[in-house]
């Protein structure tokens, strides 16, 4: 089925012009470029939120009153103490915080993260689909300038 559906792809790609082919291969690359950056995205969501579960687990295993490091940006922290580690404050974005358990806080992580790897395997299956359309259109409009050539060559 995959065969029969490539190769009636490959011949409406036949019946484009050369104009057409490369304005499809542009379009086709240009899709796969933002898929990969959204792919790339993915990734960094999940490393952060994977880095998130951890330093939650990290912190329900700590008795309560001990001092430590509290970031406050990627390059400033403070020193504090820890007061109640079973409640955590959830980034939930734009800014906004939800105050949870420690459980309901892991549970959310691990939630986010699931949610990420099924975006993450669908987007690489639509890329690649596009890098497939991209290629064939490629190799037919290749196939297309050398049979023009070869033709206006006496």
């Amino acid at each position: 089925m995959a065969s029969s559906s490539s190769s009636s792809a490959r011949g409406e790609l036949e019946k484009m012009g050369i104009d057409q082919l490369k304005a499809l291969k542009e379009q086709a690359d240009l899709e796969v470029n933002l898929l990969q950056d959204s792919l790339n995205n993915i990734r960094t969501a999940n490393a952060r939120l994977e880095s998130a579960a951890g330093a939650l687990n990290d912190l329900s295993l700590r008795p309560q009153g001990k001092k430590m490091l509290v970031p406050l940006t990627a390059s400033l922290y403070v020193p504090g103490t820890l007061d109640e580690a079973g409640k955590v404050l959830v980034d939930i974005g734009t800014g906004y915080f939800i105050e949870k358990t420690m459980e309901d806080g892991k549970d959310y992580c691990q939630r986010k993260i699931n949610l990420l790897k099924s975006n993450y395997e669908q987007l690489f299956e639509v890329l690649a689909k596009k890098k497939s359309v991209a290629d064939e259109a490629g190799m037919v409009l290749q196939s297309k300038v050398r049979q023009l050539q070869a033709a206006t060559t006496p």
